[in-house]
Order: structure tokens, then sequence, then C-alpha cells
């Protein structure tokens, strides 16, 4: 039987290692954390297309992601309060797949009992150190610092400008919140970008993207604090709801990956973050991942040889991941815009939106792409 070792326990590695097993192959997964550590970050989005490359892996979209909700539409705003426009996320589509938001932890968990009920073997605290092994194939799903990577390829992440913190609700926030289901908002705040939405329970899950010239290596410490003193000058809830949030979680880096030349060698490959993390403004880290799962799944299946499988993904994931890494630089690049850049943003984002959207959706080749 043909074997293969995915280093990386997340969404990528767990992703994969059930598709490598869809194809009848001997899977071990290694996961550098120990079982019960902590998922860093606080919640994500999978679209329309990540949640139907989960359909494809065998994996029940409506267990998986259990634990979100739909968020199938955004409004954005400037710090004034002005909306300056509304925008589909994707679905509901005809077979019933919306864009749902879902704490990071759950989703792994779900992935991970998925990988376990499937038979698959978990081995935690194992960390990456080269690349020598005795099976067919390794994977390096070990995220945007990849040691994988290092063997292959000098890429190394770009940082984007921008810091990523977010958190959830647990006392009564003190300004008006619109319960809107499936909403998510979105506010260019003059000081610091702030997205938000109501969770079924009623608590608001937020994130917040302050600029920031450097990476944040220092402590946490007054962290929520600072958070409140930036969104102060903004209109609408975003202040409130940090004071409403005890334990805001982060702050983040935020980086991705410009391009990486190399993604594989003929028994080596990198999927998920390690090949082509993307800025999260492009809401597709997950979605990307799963992708690659089932595409890498097929591809192998499909050759005649794991070299040749090989290949097969890299032509035919590189392309469009490489035009999601673009994409999301550009959303990101419009969250930390000056004074003249956000009063020409004002200006000018109503008519382009109304413009794009009458010829279509302009994000259908993400959300409507199926592998």
């Amino acid at each position: 039987m043909t074997k293969a070792i995915v280093a990386g326990g997340g969404i990528a590695g767990t992703a994969t290692a059930l598709a490598l097993h869809r194809i009848g192959w001997d899977v071990s997964l290694f996961e550098a954390r120990g079982e019960d550590a902590d998922e860093r970050g606080a919640f994500l989005t999978v679209a329309v297309n990540g949640i139907a490359a989960l359909r494809t892996l065998g994996i029940n979209p409506d267990v998986a992601l259990a634990g979100g909700y739909p968020t199938p539409t955004c409004v954005l705003r400037n710090g004034a309060g002005r909306e300056l426009a509304r925008a589909p996320l994707g679905g509901p589509t005809d077979d019933g797949l919306v864009t749902t938001t879902i704490r990071r932890a759950d989703l792994y968990l779900a992935l991970r009992t998925a990988v376990r009920d499937a038979g698959i073997p978990i081995h935690y605290g194992r960390r990456v150190t080269g690349v020598t092994h005795d099976a067919d194939l390794l994977v390096g799903a070990d995220g945007i610092n990849s040691q994988v990577r290092r063997e292959l390829d000098d890429a190394r992440p770009r940082y984007l400008g921008l810091l990523n913190a977010g958190g959830f609700t647990s006392e009564p926030v003190a300004a008006d919140v619109d319960p809107t289901p499936g909403l998510m908002h979105m506010t260019f705040g003059r000081r610091c970008f702030f997205g938000w939405s109501v969770a079924p329970d009623g608590s608001v899950w937020w994130f917040a993207n302050p600029p920031s010239r450097t990476p944040h290596h220092g402590s946490s410490d007054g962290w929520r604090e600072h958070l409140i003193d930036l969104l102060s000058v903004d209109e609408g809830p975003a202040a409130a709801i940090v004071r409403a949030t005890p334990d805001a979680l982060g702050p983040w880096n935020t980086y991705d990956l410009p391009r990486v030349r190399t993604w594989r060698s003929d028994n080596v490959v990198l999927v998920g973050d390690a090949a082509h993390a993307a800025s999260p403004s492009s809401g597709q880290g997950a979605s990307m991942a799963f992708e690659d799962a089932v595409v890498l799944g097929e591809a192998l299946a499909s050759s005649a040889s794991v070299p040749a499988g090989l290949a097969a993904y890299e032509e035919i994931r590189r392309p469009r991941v490489q035009k999601v890494v673009q994409a999301g630089r550009r959303n990101g690049s419009g969250k930390a815009a000056g004074p003249v850049g956000a009063a020409v943003r004002d200006f000018m984002m109503p008519p382009m939106m109304r413009l794009l959207y009458r010829n279509g959706h302009p994000q259908a080749w993400i959300l409507d792409h199926r592998v």
C-alpha cells in the first residue's frame, strides 16, 4: 500500500490526510503541538467553494460546520457610519451551500474527529526537523512558516502592515448592534479596520486590523485598551463591542507568501499555507486548503506515479491560488488607507460596486469554482 506522511495537523493537514485515505493510501498525520494545545486565532470563514470541496472529501458540512453560522452578506461602512456597499459573500447556492463563519477551534475539532473516525493515526508533539523519510510521499502542511518548505524553497512570508485581533463578547454591548442574522459588518475605521457579526446565541464575534509599520513582537498587555482607543473615534458599536469582550485575542501579525517557486520534489509536496498563504483579507485560507486536498488526492489517484501526480496537482492549483493571493493583498491594502486614500475610497466605492455587480458577481471566479 502507498504510504504518506502528512506534517501538520491543522486545516490543510487534516483535509489532505482524508483525501489520501479516500484514494486508498496508508496515511499518518504528525502535529507539532500537543493534543490539548489551544488553537490560535478566533474564528474564520469557510466560503461556498471550500464547503463544496469538503463535500467532495466525504465530510458532511452540516456536521463539520455545526458550530458556526451562515454569513452570506457583508455591509461595508466608513468610520462616519456611512454605508458604502453591500456585497454577497456566497450562497445560498442551488445545492444548499452558504458561506459560514466558525470558531477555528471548532473546525479543527471537527476535522480531527473525521480523521480519527477514518482510522488515520495522529501523532502529537512531533515536529518537522528535515525531509528524510521512508514513505512514498511527505506532505508539508505545516503552515506559513513551514519547515518542509525551507527544504525545497527559500521563500519567506511577507508582512502586510496589519495586525489582527479578535474575540467574542460575553457581556451586553452598550451600543446599538444590528441583530440581522447572517450579516457581516465591516468598517473602514479612521484608525482601525473592524468587522463583526451576531452569532445565533446573541454574542458578537469580531475582528480588528489596526495598521502597524512593523510586526508586533512584544507583550499583549494593554492590547484590549489600545483597540478601544483606536476604535473610539468611529461611529458605530465597535469600541463598545471590544469593551464587552473581557479577553481580546491577539495581536497576530498578518503575512502572505507572494510566490513559492518550488512546491514539490519527487516525493515531497506543499499544501495550504505552506505553499500559498493568502492574506486573511481574502477570506479563502481554509477554502484553498480544502481545494488543495481534493486536487492532490485526485491527481495522485489518476497518475501513473507519485511524481506525475504531484506535477499535475501543481499545474492545476498554482494559477488559481496565486490569483487568490494577489486578490487578498489588494483587499488588505484598502484597510490601511491614509486620509486622502480614504476620501477617494469613500467617493469611488459606491458607484464602482454598483457597476461591478451590474455585470455579475466580481468574486464569482472564486466562489463558483468547484474542484
